[in-house]
């Protein structure tokens, strides 16, 4: 289980090492890459969404996916927690003077936990590793990972290291559970769930690029049910 330790040190290694540094990084890389961020989780989402084979039931996913969101408040319960972890460690840890608003750093830290959580680079590197021992797709996630968090923690500050508690449990559970469920998917199954992460990957680089607050923690739901309305839909369709 190389890969989520490997991922989680690399959240939070960047994490800290953006909030230590804070306004010493030069302030056209803190204004200018989150944007390239963005636009390469926008690339990395219609990549994923190319490989949808049934289109009617990615769609219908993300839309009930989304009203269970809603309904259940998923954003808004992150959004607590990170509230209360803020607090907490901000007690410890001086954070970054970036006269940054409450809105705008629960807007970034919640497309940052999408983005950390929920990509495919994370889901299927996780899988991959349980099946076959393979780390190394988590690996190269983590590089990633790591600048994208040492740059957006000069304005998020040390909390962005929380995200990493979130990712781990996620891809331990994926690592774990591989064995049980790729043997009941089918690979137009698998590609309709990277269909639909991708749709909420390129929500999230809109969101993060500042163009459009999708609501897209509330969208995760999506990927529960994907597989499954797939496989009623290529039963009874």
């Amino acid at each position: 289980m190389i890969g989520p330790i490997v991922n989680g040190l690399g959240v939070i290694s960047g994490s800290f090492s953006g909030a230590f540094l804070g306004d010493k990084i030069p302030a056209n890389l803190r204004a200018k890459l989150p944007m390239v961020f963005g636009c390469a989780s926008m690339g990395l989402g219609i990549a994923m969404v190319m490989r949808v084979k049934t289109l009617p039931p990615v769609i219908l996913s993300l839309l009930l996916g989304t009203i269970i969101g809603e309904l259940l408040n998923i954003e808004g319960g992150i959004q607590f927690l990170a509230t209360k972890a803020r607090k907490g460690i901000e007690r410890v840890l001086t954070p970054p003077s970036t006269g940054i608003t409450h809105d705008e750093f629960m807007e970034k830290f919640v497309a940052m936990i999408v983005l950390f959580c929920a990509s495919g680079t994370g889901v299927f590197g996780s899988m991959n590793e349980g099946m076959v021992g393979d780390p190394s797709l988590l690996i190269v996630k983590s590089f990633l990972d790591f600048f994208t968090a040492a740059i957006f923690a000069t304005t998020l500050g040390y909390t962005l290291a929380v995200a990493a508690l979130p990712q781990f449990i996620i891809q331990v559970g994926l690592f774990f559970a591989a064995a049980f469920i790729l043997p009941l998917t089918s690979p137009v199954m698998i590609a309709d769930f990277s269909a639909v992460g991708g749709l909420i990957m390129f929500a999230t680089g809109f969101r993060i690029c500042g163009i459009l607050s999708f609501p897209i923690a509330n969208m995760l739901p999506a990927l529960f049910i994907a597989m499954p309305l797939t496989a009623l839909w290529i039963q009874y369709v």
